[in-house]
C-alpha cells in the first residue's frame, strides 16, 4: 500500500509557516489543557477556545499555502478536529447503546469507555505528528 504525499512545487510564505505552528500550538495547548486540568482531551480539542480558534485559523488561511507542502498541513489540522468530531459521535452513540449494557457488569466500564480513550491517544498522535513534521519542513503523508 503506497501513501499519498501532497508536496507543491512553491515554497510557502513564512508568515504562513508561523501560522501553521500557531495552529500546533494552540491545539497543543488545548491537550495540555485538558491533561493538567479537569477537562478530557476529546472535549478540550473540539471545544476549547484555543482549539476553535485554531480551526478558525485552518480555514482563513489554508487558501494561503495552496501548491506548497504546507497545504499538507492544513488539510491534516481540518482532517484531525472533524474526523475527531465524527468518533466523539460514534463514541457516544456505542456509549448509550452498546456501553450501557456493558456497564451492567464490572468489565464492561473499561469496554465503554475505551472508544474515548483510542480518541484521545490519536489526538495526541496527529497533533504531535503534524508539528514535527512542519518543524522539519516536511509535508504530510496521507
Amino acid at each position: 500500500m503506497s501513501e499519498r504525499v501532497i508536496s507543491g512545487s512553491l515554497e510557502p510564505e513564512p508568515s504562513v509557516v508561523t501560522i501553521a505552528h500557531i495552529i500546533y500550538i494552540l491545539h497543543g495547548l488545548s491537550i495540555l489543557v485538558a491533561l493538567v486540568g479537569s477537562a478530557f482531551v476529546i472535549g478540550a480539542f473540539l471545544f476549547s477556545l484555543p482549539a476553535i480558534v485554531a480551526v478558525i485559523l485552518n480555514y482563513v488561511y489554508r487558501g494561503n499555502a495552496r501548491g506548497t507542502w504546507l497545504e499538507s498541513h492544513f488539510r491534516w489540522q481540518i482532517r484531525t478536529f472533524w474526523f475527531a468530531m465524527l468518533w466523539a459521535a460514534l463514541a457516544f452513540v456505542f456509549l448509550f447503546t452498546v456501553g450501557l449494557v456493558l456497564v451492567l457488569s464490572i468489565i464492561g466500564i473499561p469496554l465503554a469507555l475505551a472508544p474515548f480513550g483510542v480518541l484521545c491517544v490519536w489526538i495526541i498522535y496527529r497533533v504531535i505528528r503534524g508539528w514535527a513534521r512542519l518543524k522539519d519542513r516536511r509535508a504530510m503523508e496521507f
